[in-house]
């Protein structure tokens, strides 16, 4: 037994030797698990030789025998340092090169086109970023800050992106000079809190009253001057500040968009799109020989259908001679009448019912001279009841003369020679909610109208909770450039490079607005640039529009403060974060 022994122990502990081994060199057990490493590795360097990065982590026990960390290492890609650095740099630059062309009230419009066949037109920079099915992980950071802005503001999406881009640009100049990304990213911080520090002192307060209401459109004209819609600028600023003040609660500084209704239809010119005191529902009367206006309307909004009732559970009826069938037929007549009945002794001359109607219950309802509109929606019955006053009843047994909504008009309007018909509302008890309603030649035009209607009416709710202005036309950017320039030099350190960087990153909208507007963009930056240094005036901006002067006070060119803090603030923030990211493990393309 003394022999036996130490030759059962003698395969399971090889001796350690530093030497490649071969697989025939282990026992059984070992031998498939370097089998597979061969196999799946070019060639198992040995311990830590230079080439070990490019097969990603690999380790070597103290016999030398190589062992898989990461899953699926040969599958996968990895950038590390600066390279990683490099390549997030210039995802985020090439995106922000895609919006920039966009910028400004001269610049172009993007055509995208979904997989389903859908051209969508406009140069909203969130909207494009959505459409854009990006792919790489860093433009995807760009596309939730355009998001962002969008969700926050509504205005200012291609700005804050174009913003970003040229940070990361910059960026990438200070690392070539080997500073490290820590300390841009702090620099980037300390110029970001300088930039919005100096816009707070350089804005100015913009009075306004519900009667006196001209600041408030000029604002608006300022968004929609750089959208498709800019030839009638005026009237859509003077509709979309109406729609809400018609909703703000000016005590409170709130403004609840939800009761703006933005709805469209194709026909007509754009000029014939209208603020309606009310709500527009895109639907007819029940029966074509119903009145199609009724003055002081007394509304119920039904959530139940107008139909005999079914059990819920399975079930089947079983006639077999015609008095039966008689009996059941005279049951639902007489359950149908019932319900006209109760429809028109609580006082209603409109039913608005969300559900459809059997033809029995549609002809009765024809007879009784009760006009009633089936298949609304359930959000546009929630605008009719909070504009009318009423309540949504969800059975006919709570309908009482109290939940009836009241309605000085509705009308149903027909469009053209088509048979498109649409139902207005109007001179509501509650008069909170409203509807724009657009025209235009076709659909990609309406759309893309309901967006820049959908930014005015941002820019205005801004307004109405805070009314500070900064001016436009790169002014503010062009300003704050100079402050951030100038606060440089109180920092010591390393950070002062990316604080001066910052100066020069603020520069890129500007010269991308002169660029867009067919400017020599660095003559035309310089000379505003000197013009600010030597009146200090803040108002200088690009005069994109070739009006003859630069003064955007005298162009009537703003935007909201806190619109352009946002800017600086999230660009600030989602560059600091793809600074801060220096490895990149992919799963590489099969």
């Amino acid at each position: 037994t003394k022999k036996k022994a130490p030759q059962t122990l003698a395969p399971a502990a090889p001796p350690p030797s530093p030497q490649k081994h071969t697989a025939a060199s282990f026992p059984p057990t070992t031998a498939p698990l370097l089998v597979l490493v061969r196999s799946a590795l070019p060639e198992a360097p040995g311990r830590g030789s230079a080439s070990a990065p490019a097969a990603m982590a690999l380790a070597f026990d103290e016999y030398g025998r190589p062992f898989i960390i990461l899953r699926e290492q040969e599958k996968k890609s990895r950038l590390q340092g600066l390279d990683a650095q490099k390549a997030n740099i210039a995802a985020g630059k090439s995106v922000a090169r895609i919006l920039r062309t966009s910028l400004g009230p001269k610049g172009m419009d993007k055509m995208l086109q979904s997989p389903d066949g859908d051209v969508t037109i406009t140069n909203d920079g969130a909207t494009i970023l959505e459409l854009m099915d990006v792919d790489n992980q860093i433009a995807k950071l760009m596309v939730e800050l355009s998001r962002s802005q969008d969700y926050d503001i509504g205005d200012g999406t291609t700005g804050v992106v174009v913003l970003a881009g040229s940070l990361l640009e910059q960026a990438e100049k200070l690392l070539e000079r080997g500073i490290h990304p820590i300390r841009i990213a702090e620099g980037y911080e300390m110029a970001s809190r300088i930039a919005v520090d100096h816009l707070e002192s350089i804005s100015t307060k913009y009075e306004f009253s519900a009667t006196d209401i001209e600041p408030l459109v000029q604002t608006c004209m300022t968004t929609l001057s750089s959208k498709i819609v800019s030839r009638c600028k005026r009237s859509l600023a003077e509709i979309a500040v109406k729609a809400v003040l018609a909703v703000a609660d000016l005590e409170r500084k709130d403004v609840n968009l939800d009761l703006i209704k933005v709805e469209g239809k194709v026909g007509g010119k754009l000029e014939d799109t209208e603020l309606v005191q009310g709500i527009i529902v895109d639907k007819d009367m029940s029966h074509p020989q119903m009145p199609k206006r009724i003055e002081d309307a007394h509304i119920a909004i039904l959530t139940c259908p107008f139909e005999p009732p079914k059990p819920k559970t399975k079930h089947k009826v079983d006639i077999d001679t015609v008095e039966k069938f008689q009996t059941l037929r005279g049951q639902e007549q007489k359950y149908f009448d019932d319900m006209v009945q109760k429809c028109k002794d609580v006082g209603a001359t409109l039913v608005i019912c969300q559900w459809g109607f059997d033809d029995e219950a549609n002809h009765l309802l024809m007879q009784r001279e009760l006009p009633a509109v089936r298949w609304v929606g359930g959000v546009e019955l929630e605008l009719i009841a909070i504009a009318t006053g009423g309540r949504i009843v969800p059975r006919f047994q709570e309908l009482t003369t109290e939940k009836l909504g009241k309605a000085g008009l509705v009308r149903e309007k027909s469009f053209g020679t088509t048979k498109d018909r649409m139902l207005y509302i109007e001179k509501c008890a509650n008069s909170k909610a409203v509807t724009i309603f657009i025209r235009g030649g076709n659909k990609m035009m309406i759309e893309e109208t309901k967006r820049s209607i959908h930014d005015a009416l941002c820019v205005a709710r801004n307004l109405i909770i805070n009314n500070s202005i900064v001016y436009g036309g790169g002014s503010a950017e062009i300003s704050c450039s100079i402050a951030v320039d100038a606060a440089a030099d109180r920092h010591p350190g390393v950070e002062q490079y990316a604080i001066r960087a910052f100066a020069d990153a603020l520069d890129a909208i500007p010269l991308a607005l002169a660029e867009n507007s067919g400017l020599p963009p660095i003559d035309t930056l310089t000379v505003v640039k000197s013009q600010h240094v030597k009146e200090n005036n803040s108002r200088c901006g690009i005069d994109c529009n070739d009006v003859g002067t630069n003064d955007m006070k005298e162009q009537n060119v703003f935007e909201t403060l806190i619109g352009k803090q946002q800017q600086i603030l999230l660009a600030t923030q989602v560059v600091k974060m793809i600074l801060k990211i220096d490895d990149v493990i992919t799963p590489s393309e099969y």
